[in-house]
């Protein structure tokens, strides 16, 4: 292991900032369309889920990500609960290389919040009656590899002079 005399970081290592400012929920919905007779169906339940994720620049460091959940359940056509939260959070990022700042902004972020979310699911389900619904863990590493995979392989259009 090479050591280094001054004991000192890399600059680029100085530099970067990263801080958690505040974990809040931005907005939240819980739905049962289907109350009360849903209480008396037999109960197989199917789960939709959709995720993405809201990037907004406050000022030079300071950023706004949004992590929205939309989980619905169904017992065969019909919808038994929808809940929809957007689970929010105030990070001061500065100092990173631009590939690495897109991967804090849409994974390393997202990661932060899934379990503030995660929980607040389950506590709305169970509070509309429901067993809990516990959402499995993501890998926003791996979605955010996906989506850059995608990115390189969409072709680029480009003007052609005759």
């Amino acid at each position: 292991m090479a050591e280094n005399p001054n004991n000192q970081q890399p600059n680029n290592a100085e530099s970067e900032k990263f801080v958690i400012q505040n974990v809040y929920i931005k907005d939240v919905s819980f739905e049962t369309p289907n109350s009360p007779q849903i209480f008396m169906e037999k109960w197989k339940p199917k789960l939709e889920l959709e995720i993405s994720n809201d990037i907004k620049q406050l000022n030079d460091e300071l950023f706004e990500i949004v992590l929205n959940i939309t989980s619905t359940v169904k017992i065969e056509e019909k919808t038994a609960f929808l809940v929809e939260i957007h689970q929010a959070g105030l990070f001061a990022i500065k100092g990173f290389p631009n590939d690495r700042m897109s991967y804090m902004l849409n994974a390393y972020c997202p990661n932060v919040l899934f379990p503030f979310a995660r929980e607040n699911v389950a506590n709305l389900v169970i509070k509309g009656g429901f067993q809990p619904l516990w959402l499995s863990p993501i890998n926003f590493d791996a979605l955010y590899a996906q989506q850059l995979e995608k990115q390189k392989n969409q072709p680029t259009t480009t003007d052609t002079v005759n």
